[in-house]
């Protein structure tokens, strides 16, 4: 299964590209998105340079799912509001490729690769690097990607054991407690 994950930003947008074989891992592809190109406030132009540029990685590297990061709750309103939009826009390219797209928190995220939620963006950076076997440190928003990617990868075998031994449907979102449902 190849799992493509998302770090959304509005600046920087992660993403990361791994094959999942049972416990197995390979790491695909890696990078980000950059939309410093057009002026700060072009919102509009920005949002177009992650969607065209999700849509780009999804058709070179033909993801069968994906796994994006939910947006915490920053001190600005203004500055969640515009990550938001800039998840928003990655969802949708993803959801207009026909991908399934599950959701996690970064403190998912950071417990599963590192151990703890409060884990440094060295600290998960090194531990993609391990997990992954790859020759150097990945970029911190990569590493964010990867590291989503990695976590789908698990969770998503105990999501479908779920799902084969009860009736209830199973949720794309991973979110556990006061979740959304969709």
């Amino acid at each position: 299964m190849r799992i493509l994950g998302i770090d959304p930003g509005l600046q920087t947008t992660g993403f990361g590209v791994i094959e999942a074989d049972g416990p197995r891992l390979a790491y695909v592809a890696s990078g980000t998105i950059k939309t410093n190109a057009v002026a700060t406030g072009d919102l509009p132009a920005r949002l177009k340079i992650l969607f065209d540029g999700i849509r780009e990685v999804t058709a070179r590297y033909q993801p069968q799912c994906a796994a994006v990061e939910i947006v915490f709750v920053n001190v600005n309103p203004q500055s969640t509001l515009l990550l938001g939009q800039a998840r928003g826009a990655a969802i949708t390219a993803l959801v207009s490729a026909d991908l399934l797209v599950s959701e996690y928190t970064a403190l998912q995220m950071k417990k599963a690769i590192v151990g703890h939620g409060h884990a440094k963006k060295e600290q998960i950076q090194a531990m993609v690097q391990r997990l992954l076997s790859l020759p150097g440190l990945p970029g911190k928003d990569a590493a964010d990607a990867l590291g989503i990617a990695i976590m789908h990868a698990h969770a998503r075998v105990s999501f479908e054991a779920m799902s084969r031994s009860t009736t209830l449907e199973r949720r794309q979102h991973a979110q556990f407690k006061g979740g959304r449902t969709y």
